[in-house]
């Protein structure tokens, strides 16, 4: 039950994320929370639902999850008045892996 809810959740986090990342500034909700934690923990929410969701396939996982990271700050290059940061795809990245990592200790802690 929790891998078909956690699978759905993921694709609609990812969803967000393009959308907030792709989007217009306007669509972004000001969180007044630091700017790299704030990318950090959205990518690790992002990770963490793949992860319970598809459990057995997270090296995959998490070479997408990079993979679309870097993609997402490429593509931003094109839109007008967006940024793209090597900063950020490496926050999100390891944000990213930093939720499929803590699914994976999760799944740990529940099997002992």
């Amino acid at each position: 039950m929790i891998t078909k809810a956690a699978r759905a959740a993921a694709w609609l986090l990812v969803l967000g994320a393009v959308i907030l990342t792709l989007g217009p500034q306007k669509v972004r909700p000001y969180t007044g929370i630091n700017h790299d934690l704030e990318h950090g923990v959205a990518f690790a929410l992002v990770g963490l639902a793949f992860g319970l969701g598809y459990p057995k396939k997270r090296w995959m996982l998490a070479l997408l999850a990079i993979a679309a990271a870097g993609l997402m700050e490429i593509l931003q290059q094109w839109i007008p008045g967006r940024h793209s940061y090597f900063r950020d795809f490496v926050i999100n990245g390891l944000g990213a892996c930093a939720g499929l990592a803590a699914a994976a200790l999760l799944d740990l802690l529940r099997r002992r």
